[in-house]
C-alpha cells in the first residue's frame, strides 16, 4: 500500500478548507533519518499523539497520559489512523467542530531507530514495536505492544525500558512547552499564530511560518516607534520600561546611519521567537555595552536584583563562595527584549541545560582567526571541518560569528561530560590542524600565536559560552552571528559579518532558520583516535 492510500482514512475525516492541518498532498522532503513527533493535544480530553515515520507516513498512537521515561509506568495507547509526514511540524488550533478540534503543540520531536528489525511496518502489523528515541525530551527505548487481536482503534501498551535514559518518576506534564515555539497549549489557543498552510510546499511551511508568525505584531512595533526617548512598551504580553531609545549603540557602516537602541529592541523582538529554542532552559551570560559598542563593556553573569519578577532565573547549586549564583534564563521572548534594553548587545547561553549543567548539549568547534589569518584561510579551515564531520558521519551546524570567525555546533544526546566532548573535539581539531600546519597555532596566549588561527576546543567546559545564533555583535552596522548552510562556504560572496540586524529578517524569510538542526540532540560522538 502506498503512502497516499494509507492516508485515505486521515483525509476522509477532515475538511482541509477549514482545518489548518496538512493534507499530505505535497511530498515531504527527506531528512536522511526516520522522524518522530509527539503532540500535546487538548481536544475533547487532553492526550498525547505519538507518531513514528515509516513507509512514507506517520504511524500514530493516542496516549491519554502521555509517554514517560519512568520504566515502572505502563501507558495505554490507542492505534489511530496514519498521518502525513508534514504533521511533524504541525502546531496550532484545529477548529471546533472539526475532527480532533482543539489546540496542539509539538511537545517533542527528533529521530528514531527501529530496534531489532529493518521493517517497522511489519513490526506494527505483528503488534510489537521497539523504538530507540533521540528527541529533546524522549530518550532511550520505547516499547509498544498490542493488547488483543488487530482491529480498528486497537489498544496497545506503551512503556520505557530500563536503560541509561530511564528516569524514575518522570512525568510529561512537568514539561509542558513546545520544542519549536516554546509555547504552552494555552498560549497557542490564545494566539494560534503558527498555522499550517496546506497550499505551500512543506519545506516553506515548516521553515518560514514558525519564526515569522510568533514575532511581535505590527501594532506592537508601531507602539515602539511612537514612544519618546523613554517610556513603557508592551510586547509579548509584558510591560517593559524602556529607556534612551534614541541613543546610538552601533556606528553606521558603508554610509548608513548609526543603529539606535530603538532599532536594537525592535530587532530583538522580531528574532526572539527564533532565538528562544537555543537559549531556553539555559543560564545566560550577557555582554553588556551600556553606552554603545565603542564604549566600556563588561560581562554580566548575575541576574540584577531589579529584574522583573517574571524574568526567568536559575540558581547554580554548584556555585562556590564569591561565584555567581543566580543567572538569567530567557524562557520567553520578552525576556530577551528585557536583556537588550538592559544593555546586552551580545547573548551568550551556556551550552548545557540548567537541569544538567555538567552535561553539554553540544560539542563545539570554534575557528578563531589570528591577526594574519585571511578570510580565505578561515574558509579553508571550515571546509576541512566539513570534510572531517562528513567522514565521521556526524551532523554539525555552522554559523559565521558576525566578527571574523566561524563556529560549528555538533548537537549530542545527553550523556557525555564536558571533559569527554572537549577531548573528542581536541582530537578532531588537532587532526585538522595537521592538514594546515602553517595556519594553525596551539599556543594558549594570543601573543605567542604569531598571528595564526586557533582551533579553540577549550570552549567545551562548564560555564563557557559561544555567542548565540542571531545575536548582534559590537561592531559598526550591528552585524549578526548568522547560521549558514555548509554549501555557502563555497560562495565567494560569503563574509563573516555579512548580515546585520537590518538584513536578518529578509534572510530568515528566504531561508528559514538554518540552525534548527542543532535542536535535535540525537547523536553519540563516534570513536576517533
Amino acid at each position: 500500500m502506498n503512502a497516499s492510500d494509507r492516508l485515505a482514512a486521515y483525509r476522509s475525516m477532515r475538511n482541509f478548507g477549514t482545518t489548518p492541518e496538512p493534507s499530505g498532498d505535497t511530498a515531504a522532503p527527506s531528512t536522511g533519518g526516520l522522524r518522530f513527533v509527539v503532540q500535546r493535544h487538548r481536544a475533547t480530553a487532553l492526550h498525547y499523539d505519538l507518531r513514528f515515520e515509516m513507509d512514507g507516513v506517520l504511524a500514530s498512537w493516542a496516549v491519554p497520559k502521555g509517554p514517560t521515561l519512568d520504566p515502572s509506568v505502563r501507558r495505554m495507547a490507542i492505534h489511530v489512523e496514519d498521518h502525513p509526514i508534514e504533521y511533524v511540524d504541525f502546531e496550532g488550533v484545529i477548529p471546533h467542530g472539526e475532527y480532533g478540534g482543539g489546540d496542539v503543540i509539538v511537545w517533542d520531536r527528533g529521530t528514531w531507530v527501529p530496534h531489532d528489525t529493518d521493517d517497522p511496518v511489519a513490526a506494527v502489523a505483528k503488534g510489537d514495536l521497539h523504538a530507540d528515541m533521540y528527541g529533546e525530551k524522549l530518550r532511550g527505548r520505547l516499547v509498544l505492544v498490542r493488547r488483543g487481536p488487530a482491529k480498528e482503534k486497537e489498544q496497545w501498551l506503551l512503556l520505557h525500558k530500563h536503560d541509561d535514559d530511564a528516569v524514575d518518576g518522570w512525568d510529561p506534564e512537568d514539561h509542558p512547552r513546545s520544542v519549536i515555539s516554546g509555547r504552552t497549549n494555552e498560549e497557542v489557543k490564545a494566539d494560534p499564530a503558527y498555522l499550517w498552510h496546506s497550499d505551500r510546499p512543506a519545506q516553506d511551511a515548516a521553515e518560514v511560518v514558525v519564526g515569522a508568525a510568533s514575532g511581535p505584531s505590527d501594532d506592537e512595533l508601531a507602539a515602539l516607534d511612537r514612544l519618546g526617548d523613554d517610556g513603557t512598551w508592551t510586547v509579548f504580553g509584558r510591560e517593559l520600561a524602556v529607556t534612551h531609545l534614541d541613543k546610538e549603540l552601533f556606528p553606521g557602516r558603508d554610509g548608513e546611519d548609526p543603529v539606535t537602541k530603538r532599532e536594537l529592541l525592535a530587532y530583538t523582538a522580531r528574532v526572539a521567537p527564533v532565538v528562544l529554542p537555543y537559549v531556553r532552559d539555559r543560564a545566560m551570560n550577557l555582554h553588556r555595552y551600556p553606552d554603545g559598542a565603542t564604549r566600556k563593556r563588561f560581562w554580566q553573569k548575575a541576574l540584577p536584583h531589579h529584574a522583573p519578577d517574571w524574568v526567568g532565573r536559575w540558581d547554580n547549586p554548584e556555585a562556590d563562595a564569591g561565584e555567581t549564583r543566580t543567572y538569567l534564563v530567557v524562557d520567553e521572548p520578552a525576556a530577551l527584549v528585557w536583556a537588550a534594553n538592559f544593555g546586552a548587545l551580545e547573548w551568550h547561553p551556556w551550552t548545557s541545560p540548567t537541569d544538567a549543567p555538567d552535561r553539554p548539549s553540544y560539542a563545539l568547534f570554534d575557528i578563531d582567526p589570528g591577526e594574519r589569518t585571511t578570510w580565505e584561510e578561515t574558509l579553508e579551515l571550515a571546509r576541512l571541518h566539513r570534510a572531517a564531520l562528513e567522514e565521521l558521519g556526524v551532523r554539525g551546524v555552522p554559523k559565521v560569528t558576525g566578527s571574523r570567525g566561524i563556529q560549528v555546533w555538533v548537537p549530542v544526546r545527553r550523556g557525555p561530560t564536558y571533559a569527554e566532548t572537549r577531548a573528542w573535539v581536541e582530537r578532531v581539531s588537532r587532526t585538522i590542524g595537521k592538514l594546515a600546519p602553517g595556519q594553525v597555532s596551539w599556543k594558549w596566549r594570543k601573543a605567542e600565536r604569531q598571528g595564526r588561527a586557533r582551533l579553540d576546543f577549550t570552549q567545551n567546559a562548564v560555564g563557557k559560552t559561544l555567542v548565540a545564533p542571531y545575536s548582534p555583535r559590537p561592531a559598526p552596522g550591528a552585524p549578526v552571528s548568522m547560521p549558514i548552510g555548509w554549501q555557502e562556504l563555497d560562495d565567494p560572496t560569503l563574509r563573516p559579518d555579512g548580515w546585520t540586524i537590518r538584513t536578518t529578517a529578509a534572510r530568515l524569510d528566504e531561508h528559514g532558520d538554518l540552525f534548527s538542526g542543532a535542536l535535535v540532540h540525537d547523536q553519540r560522538l563516534p570513536e576517533f583516535r
